[in-house]
């Protein structure tokens, strides 16, 4: 039984097909749910050969990401789920959700796949990899496909 289901969102395709299954799931388990987002920190980037100087901190994405948070909770609502929370966090996104689940344990983690290719995989990693190797829960990762019509015969 699902009684409490979290979902990461951050604004993308995929998230948004995670988030249409989390509230199908939530609907149909009538569980709670939790809706997450983390804005990324932005890197620091020290060029070689140059004088370190103190770097100016880019602006916080954490309201883009609290609307993005807000905008999801209101659809999950207008979709019929009762029971639904939304949290906003900064910093990096994998450990800001397993920090989440650790404090708030959930039956189920719901992510978007964003596809990366093998090289972009191996140098960036992969978020919904690293949840699935170590959420403290099930993970199911959403893939958004664009379904194409059929080709027309001739």
């Amino acid at each position: 039984m699902l009684g409490v289901i979290t979902v990461a969102v951050d604004g993308s395709e995929p998230a948004a097909a995670a988030l249409a299954m989390a509230v199908d799931l939530a609907k149909h388990y009538r569980a709670e749910l939790v809706i997450l987002a983390v804005a990324p920190l932005a890197p620091v980037v020290v060029m070689p050969n140059e004088p370190l100087v103190a770097p100016v901190l880019p602006e916080s994405l954490l309201p883009q990401f609290r609307s993005i948070v807000d905008g999801a909770v209101r659809a999950a609502k207008d979709a019929g789920v009762s029971g639904v929370t939304g949290v906003c966090y900064d910093g990096v996104v994998v450990d800001e959700i397993l920090a989440h689940l650790a404090g708030h344990p959930a039956d189920l983690l719901v992510v978007g796949s964003r596809g990366l290719s093998t090289a972009k995989r191996i140098l960036l990693g992969s978020t919904s990899e690293a949840l699935v190797a170590r959420a403290p829960c099930p993970v199911l990762v959403v893939r958004s496909s664009v379904r194409k019509p059929p080709a027309a015969s001739a």
